[in-house]
C-alpha cells in the first residue's frame, strides 16, 4: 500500500511520487558535476530535491 511521504527521501515502492529524473536536465547536471562546478538546486520544501539528487547518484553510480 502506497502513501504520501512527508519526511525524508521517496521510496518508489512505498510512496506516491513523480519520477524525479523527468524534472531535471540530467545531462547538464552531470556536466556541472564532471567539471567540478557549483550549482544550486533551489525549490520549496517537499518538491523532490533530495530524491532527484539520489536518483541521479544511483544512475551514475
Amino acid at each position: 500500500m502506497r502513501f504520501f511521504n512527508t519526511a525524508g527521501p521517496v521510496i518508489a515502492e512505498d510512496h506516491y511520487h513523480i519520477p524525479p529524473l523527468e524534472r531535471l536536465d540530467r545531462d547538464e547536471l552531470l556536466m556541472l558535476i564532471d567539471r567540478k562546478r557549483y550549482f544550486v538546486l533551489h525549490a520549496p520544501r517537499q518538491t523532490g530535491k533530495t530524491s532527484a539528487l539520489l536518483a541521479v547518484a544511483r544512475q551514475s553510480g
